[in-house]
């Protein structure tokens, strides 16, 4: 039976792995949910996202492709969901429990449900009634804009269904693409949504003028900061060295192509959060993720001096220079 797989999302991420399911070998059908209409006439006519990545071809029928929610789900038996977590409950509000039922949802978001403070495996749980084994979560080291380069690149599939986790981890596997598979669904999850606050404070630390040296010492608290939140979370025998936790942590913090990274290097230069986010012209999933972090953290109480540093400069206009001081102060 052909696997039929749905693409919830137009961002550059969401175009990145329709390229993968496109270059996977696997017969496979791939349907496409874009919110712009003018977006979904122009891949239809051009074949390329106008948006995002546009030198990736994407040569889908007319038919794949469109901006009907229910209808793009109700044909695919894999649900892929690619879009801002700030703005998913607006995108599934014509979604239904019942319309998801015997779906494998898988998520590609790096963030947390505002208001809810939920991850998204969580959120589709008791939103949706999802069970927890239909629920697949895909994390990094990953860059849209290598995949688009076709630079080798490795994901990490999380599921607790390890026969389910191997599957969808094929069907992405191509010769630029390795994957790795993981059941630590909630550890994955929570990595990649912490990994985008350290990425706004290593930008921040670059804006405000540190260097080299302290990005080292920055980001090796970083990991362990990761390590006992989630220990916290979810206590399971997990290696934080794997590429995962870390490898995520590190290529969001220092790649050129980290929009956390580019919007706390902004914050640090002196622009409002309010600037730096229209000027980027892209969402920056950290500034929604601490606030939610900050949050779930009331409950656990982990020693998290980092992302209470970036807390205060991006919600209560701390100093971005002074609060990265006190920082130091912190860390070894």
């Amino acid at each position: 039976m052909i696997p039929k797989v749905a693409m919830i999302g137009g961002g550059s991420w969401a175009t990145a792995i329709v390229k993968m399911l496109s270059d996977n070998e696997t017969p496979k059908e791939i349907y496409w949910w874009m919110r712009n209409e003018e977006a979904i006439d122009h891949l239809k006519k051009y074949k390329h996202n106008p948006n995002y990545l546009s030198s990736v071809e994407i040569r889908l029928p007319d038919s794949h492709i469109s901006n009907d929610i229910v209808h793009i789900i109700q044909q695919s038996d894999y649900i892929i969901l690619n879009v801002p977590a700030a703005f998913l409950k607006e995108t599934l509000k014509e979604v239904t429990p019942e319309l998801l039922k015997g779906k494998k949802v898988i998520s590609a978001i790096k963030g947390i449900v505002p208001d809810e403070n939920q991850i998204i495996g969580e959120f589709l749980q008791q939103k949706y009634q999802v069970p927890l084994k239909d629920i697949v979560v895909i994390s990094g080291p990953c860059h849209a804009e290598e995949v688009a380069l076709e630079k080798l690149s490795y994901l990490t599939i999380a599921c607790l269904e390890e026969e389910l986790s191997a599957y969808f981890a094929g069907l992405l596997r191509n010769r630029y693409i390795k994957t790795n598979v993981s059941d630590d669904i909630f550890g994955t999850e929570y990595a990649a949504v912490l990994k985008n606050i350290y990425a706004v404070a290593s930008g921040i630390c670059h804006g405000v003028g540190y260097g080299d040296n302290f990005q080292a010492v920055l980001i090796s608290n970083a990991i362990r900061e990761i390590k006992r939140f989630v220990d916290a979370v979810h206590p399971i025998d997990r290696d934080i060295k794997e590429s995962a936790y870390l490898g995520d942590l590190l290529v969001t913090a220092y790649s050129q192509f980290s929009r956390n990274r580019t919007f706390g290097n902004m914050v640090g230069k002196g622009y409002t959060v309010k600037s730096a986010q229209l000027e980027m012209n892209m969402v920056a999933e950290g500034y929604y993720a601490v606030k939610c972090m900050h949050h779930i953290n009331l409950k656990y109480k982990v020693d998290m001096p980092i992302s209470r540093a970036v807390y205060a400069i991006l919600y209560e206009q701390h100093s971005p220079q002074q609060e990265m001081a006190l920082l130091t102060e912190h860390l070894n």
